[in-house]
């Protein structure tokens, strides 16, 4: 069942992996955030001459909300994705029908690249919300359906 040759964990582990790599995409966008505007640095020990920041300076420990906007949309995914990736995970073991896994697996994938992309993007927290919603439901649906097989 946790094979390759599933279709479903097949499609879990594609929608997982995708999430994994945004995950961790977030962090190679601080830091390219960070040196593009040469700020937003959180440790005073970043302040130190090196060859990446040749003319530190204090105001680099300033706040800056290019580089924040970036930390709190990782902020976000490590708040959701986790439970996305237990909740997928444990959904695949009901068996359930294939196209309904890819909906969800891949409706939440898409709901949380659609989420940074209205975050990145400075849309209004209600288009925030709504994507955010939208994947929070698909976790709480395969949630509740592992709850009723694993009871049944």
């Amino acid at each position: 069942m946790i094979t390759f040759q599933n279709p479903v964990f097949s499609a879990y582990a594609i929608a997982a992996s995708l999430m994994v790599l945004k995950v961790v995409a977030m962090s190679w966008l601080t830091v390219w955030q960070m040196m593009r505007v040469k700020g937003g640095y959180r440790s005073p020990e970043d302040l130190r001459k090196t060859p990446l920041n040749p003319k530190p300076n204090k105001s680099q420990l300033l706040p800056d909300e290019r580089v924040d906007r970036v930390r709190r949309i990782q902020q976000n995914d490590l708040e959701n994705v986790p439970f996305f990736l237990v909740a997928g995970f444990l959904y695949v073991l009901t068996a359930p029908p294939l196209w309904l896994a890819q909906v969800l697996f891949y409706g939440y994938a898409i709901s949380r690249f659609a989420h940074f992309a209205a975050y990145y993007t400075a849309q209004t927290h209600d288009m925030r919300a709504t994507l955010w919603t939208v994947g929070s439901l698909i976790i709480v649906f395969m949630s509740v359906m592992v709850v009723w097989a694993a009871l049944v």
